[in-house]
């Protein structure tokens, strides 16, 4: 049962059959799911944003992402927030794996893809969005997570899928 559907999200109440044969209530979130972009300009040099996120008050580092339209394919989502977040087109883009970030709340599943070949486009925000592009090299994104600058789970998570951290 839907308790509340949201423009992103829905947050749902269902019986839930166990494999051990328990039926219980859950509480979670039904999520159409999400990609998160890893823009590579070079071998050694990366563009991630700085992001001020609502939920938490502040501005964080993370990745580029975004969640995925009714019907879009997650490449094309991942080329769209490239453009939106960051102001870069690619002329290469490979899907590397998946993540689930809250599997205990959510069905949210992340694509990780990794872009190259990039070229600058201008980027358009959505009017609720508050984003700055920043670049960064690999030393940088080390020294960013070891100091505690990036707390992002898919952003050190799809880091660490390149070897970046």
């Amino acid at each position: 049962m839907i308790k509340h559907k949201g423009r992103i999200f829905d947050f749902v109440n269902e019986k839930v059959r166990l494999p051990n044969g328990i039926t219980k209530y859950y509480d979670f979130i039904r999520h159409r799911g999400a990609v998160v972009i890893i823009p590579l300009l070079s071998k050694d040099k990366a563009v991630i944003i700085r992001q001020f996120r609502v939920v938490v008050g502040k501005y964080i580092y993370e990745l580029p992402a975004g969640s995925i339209d009714k019907g879009e394919k997650p490449s094309a989502c991942a080329k769209r927030e490239l453009i939106e977040e960051i102001g870069y087109r690619a002329g290469k883009i490979k899907y590397l794996g998946d993540l689930m970030p809250c599997p205990g709340y959510s069905t949210e599943i992340l694509r990780i893809f990794k872009a190259g070949s990039l070229k600058e486009v201008g980027h358009k925000n959505e009017e609720d969005e508050i984003i700055e592009p920043v670049v960064v090299t690999r030393a940088q994104v080390r020294k960013m997570f070891k100091s505690g600058k990036i707390l992002d789970a898919k952003t050190i998570a799809s880091f660490a899928m390149i070897g970046w951290i």
